[in-house]
């Protein structure tokens, strides 16, 4: 037996998967993307209590500020450094940004914060992701290149004052990090609907699941309701059994199918949305079709089934978030799902 196809998030035929996508984001975007993962984050099981972006002139060298608390005190706020260039970070590109912050630490400019996170779309190259990961090598490297005028310091000889000399004496380099884009990618996809739109992925339907040859208690409700409409129409048959050996086998097979139609929609929402969309469509549709069930016109139930099914089959349901993954049996489907749900008779 072939196993079903699963629900699953896909890349749009022609985007780029979102790792490819962000090198080629403007530095305003790569920022905007830090941001929007930041406040999806969480530490120590809470979201970040502000997330705010400065980016561009007077940012203080701080791209994204994320505080842990509402007041910006020391060591309970997160800086985020966005650093966007065509390869993974080197040395030279950041250390320029690490004397700007401590330029304005010794300034006042705002308290030490609890982590300085690097981020860049492809990550810090070999050199600098060794010294991050030790410490005492990046802060000696780092006083010994900008003393010296080297790694993109140059133009900062000179304005290692004291103050700031003494600020970064007593900084723990350990505070730095390099926030991996994996990460910042992971985080960003906890908001779907964003992370879909900007990276252009779109919800695939797999499979419906299989219709059982007997139904389950999960359909007793609606079941028992056909039931009742054949015995209406003059059937004797009271059991499913009975009902596969008459001349309403064939429909009932097809309401069946219907309803996992449906179910299978029922799935996809359930597995890719974090709103219940189904129910949302459920109540779409039960406003739809009410009328054509409370008609007078219908006597029977087995016309009031037919008069939902074919108003549902009509309905055009683009507001919901589903419309664009239904099938044919789906709608007609949602019908037996109201039923099963009591809130829907064929029989009055």
């Amino acid at each position: 037996m072939s196993k079903l196809r699963p629900n699953q998030f896909v890349i749009k035929a022609g985007a780029l998967p979102p790792s490819l996508m962000v090198r080629h984001f403007k530095p305003d975007e790569w920022e905007e993307f830090i941001e929007r993962s930041a406040l999806q984050r969480e530490v120590n099981g809470r979201k970040y209590h502000q997330v705010k972006r400065f980016g561009g002139p007077g940012d203080a060298g701080r791209d994204v500020e994320a505080r842990l608390a509402g007041a910006l005190t020391a060591y309970e706020w997160d800086l985020y450094q966005a650093k966007h260039y065509k390869a993974p970070l080197t040395p030279g590109e950041f250390f320029p940004e690490l004397a700007k912050f401590f330029r304005h630490l010794a300034a006042g400019t705002y308290p030490p914060p609890r982590r300085y996170f690097v981020c860049s779309p492809q990550n810090a190259g070999p050199d600098l992701h060794d010294l991050i990961a030790s410490p005492a090598k990046l802060k000696q490297r780092f006083l010994t290149d900008w003393a010296g005028g080297k790694t993109g310091m140059k133009n900062l000889v000179g304005y290692l004052a004291p103050e700031v000399r003494a600020v970064i004496d007593t900084f723990d380099f350990s505070r730095i990090e390099e926030c991996l884009l994996r990460d910042l990618l992971g985080w960003h996809a906890i908001d779907h609907a964003t992370h879909c739109r900007i990276f252009h992925i779109e919800a695939e339907r797999g499979d419906d699941p299989t219709m059982p040859l007997i139904p389950t208690e999960d359909e007793l409700i609606y079941v028992e309701e056909l039931v009742a409409v054949y015995a209406e129409q003059g059937s004797a048959a009271r059991t499913v059994e009975e009902i596969m050996l008459t001349s309403y086998a064939d429909h009932f097979t097809d309401c069946r199918v219907e309803f996992y139609c449906a179910e299978g929609l029922k799935r996809f929402s359930r597995d890719l949305f974090e709103q219940d969309e189904f129910a949302k469509l459920l109540d779409m549709v039960l406003k739809g079709v009410r009328t054509a069930v409370s008609s007078p016109r219908n006597h029977v139930g087995l016309d009031r089934l037919d008069a939902a099914v074919n108003r549902a089959s009509s309905l055009a349901l683009t507001d919901s978030a589903l419309h664009g993954r239904l099938r044919g049996g789906d709608l007609p489907g949602t019908c037996h799902h109201l039923v099963n749900e009591k809130k829907l008779r064929w029989i009055k």
